[in-house]
C-alpha cells in the first residue's frame, strides 16, 4: 500500500488524498485492499499519519473506474473539498491484457466532529 506522493497528504485542508494497495498477488495472496470492495457508505476508515496522528474518513462513494481513464477521473486532485481516495484493481483480470481491467475508487470525506 502506498500514498501517492504528489498529492496532499490525509489531513490537508483540500484535494484528494490518495492511497493505492493490490487487491491480490499470485505469490502472496490477498492484498492489503482487498476487502474495500465491501465497505459501504458511511462505513469508518482511519488513516495513521507519519507524526502519529489519525484522521478519520467515512465512505461517500464507491465506483468502477477502467484503468485506461483513471488518470483523468479527478481523483489525483490537489484543491477542492478535503477527501481520502483509496484505490485498487477490480474487474476481470486478462493475463493477456496485463491483469485487472478496471480500478475501484472509493471516496471518503472527512469525519465530522
Amino acid at each position: 500500500m502506498g500514498w501517492y506522493r504528489f498529492g496532499p497528504a490525509p489531513g490537508a485542508a483540500e484535494g484528494s488524498s490518495v492511497i493505492v494497495g493490490h487487491v491480490d498477488s499470485q505469490t502472496q495472496g490477498l492484498g492489503v485492499l482487498a476487502e474495500l470492495s465491501d465497505v459501504e457508505q458511511n462505513d469508518r476508515v482511519e488513516v495513521r499519519a507519519a507524526d502519529g496522528a489519525t484522521r478519520v474518513y467515512r465512505i461517500a462513494s464507491r465506483e468502477t473506474v477502467p484503468k485506461e481513464e483513471l488518470a483523468d477521473s479527478g481523483v489525483f486532485r490537489r484543491d477542492g473539498p478535503p477527501v481520502l481516495t483509496l484505490i485498487t484493481c477490480t474487474g476481470p483480470y486478462l493475463k493477456d491484457r496485463g491483469g485487472y481491467q478496471d480500478n475501484l475508487v472509493v471516496t471518503a470525506v472527512p469525519e465530522s466532529s
